[in-house]
């Protein structure tokens, strides 16, 4: 099939406006959250607000920031993550939004915890020890400490602070990243969820944390501020884990995160055309928004012909592919915007290419792009 992609059908499918709260976006196109180590003493600089104001400029409709370090202890593992808390990075992140806005695109940060991920020893405060729902890693093995119900209302407050500081700063929504196996996945996943407690259990109580953690978000801001929130059946090192074997499991986890006030669930896979459940062709994102009824995006290798992560040893590089079955999907509203990640890495200029269907123009992904941030 051509790489090229028809542009009026394009443009019909894909360059449509998109509105939720008081957010409207001018195309489906979103940029995905995409972890890049360039913020020494987690500030954002003048190199990173050009960073994503040039996707901006380039027809991106939605830019949602790599993770941002939430302001806990044990949030994070390197002191080059942006963080989302302190005078510094917040003023840093004022001019990125700011300088996203001027190119006339709209920005959204993910706010973010990485759980009992965390390497000790590293981070803004490096005697932290990693902390999760058990105290456990993402392979069951013991790891860190497990939270108290005052340290989860610690998290939970964190959350809710910066999501009111995105506000406050002129962003156009907030992402809370639960997936990949950090700390709200954790909470999530039966491996990692061993809690006898009333955060943990049978899956409704799994999901506390999380849907605590969105009505407290919820709570600290405007009514009509949305909120996106990032899931995922996989975790990192562990690609064949499911929070959700049956639709039926999968609607009893985001019906409280949407009752709580979710109003966009971004479903990341690693391959948005593969089916999510058997008996229906629809992915994780049309899956989310069939049971809950809010809006998706779904993500996972768009454009590329190789899935993020390949067989070890396998050379990270990845052609460009033809978009024809995500238009198909998307002309079917099986979700409503579309992630794109290694894509706009390796071109800020992407998205144009895309709407004005010359994709065959656009560059190849090569994992050495990861060393500058262009």
């Amino acid at each position: 099939m051509s790489i090229a992609s028809d542009a009026v059908r394009t443009a019909q499918v894909l360059g449509r406006s998109f509105s939720v709260g008081n957010l409207t976006v001018p195309n489906r196109i979103v940029m995905a959250p995409l972890t890049r180590f360039f913020s020494p003493d987690g500030v954002p600089g003048h190199d990173v607000a050009q960073y994503y104001a040039r996707r901006a400029a380039a027809k991106v409709g939605l830019i949602i920031t790599e993770g941002t370090l939430v302001q806990h202890p044990s949030s994070g593992s390197s002191d080059r993550v942006p963080r989302f808390w302190g005078e510094e990075s917040l003023a840093g992140w004022r001019g990125v939004a700011s300088a996203v806005h001027e190119a006339g695109g709209k920005i959204i940060p993910q706010l973010w915890h990485v759980g009992s991920t965390r390497t000790e020893g590293v981070g803004p405060v490096r005697t932290a020890p990693p902390v999760g729902p058990s105290g456990l890693a993402l392979d069951g093995l013991p790891a860190g400490v497990a939270l108290s119900t005052a340290d989860i209302d610690d998290v939970i407050g964190a959350f809710a602070t910066g999501a009111a500081a995105a506000q406050e700063l002129g962003f156009d929504g907030v992402e809370l990243h639960g997936a990949h196996g950090y700390l709200v996945d954790q909470f999530l996943w039966g491996r990692t969820n061993q809690r006898t407690d009333s955060y943990g259990g049978d899956l409704a109580s799994r999901v506390r944390f999380a849907a605590e953690v969105v009505a407290a978000v919820r709570e600290s801001i405007a009514p009509d501020f949305p909120v996106f929130f990032r899931l995922s059946q996989w975790k990192t090192g562990q690609y064949d884990a499911r929070l959700a074997e049956t639709p039926a499991e999968l609607e009893a986890i985001l019906t409280p995160l949407s009752d709580a006030g979710v109003d966009v669930f971004h479903a990341s896979t690693r391959r948005y055309w593969i089916p999510e459940f058997e008996g229906s062709n629809l992915n994780l994102a049309g899956w989310a928004k069939n049971v809950t009824g809010k809006a998706s995006i779904t993500v996972g290798s768009v454009g590329l012909d190789k899935e993020f992560v390949g067989p070890a040893g396998s050379p990270d590089r990845s052609a460009v592919t033809s978009i024809e079955e995500l238009l198909d999907r998307a002309e079917r509203d099986e979700f409503d915007l579309v992630a794109v990640g290694r894509a706009l890495i390796a071109d800020p200029e992407w998205a144009r290419k895309a709407l004005d269907g010359r994709l065959e123009d656009a560059e190849p992904y090569d994992a050495a792009l990861l060393e500058t941030l262009h």
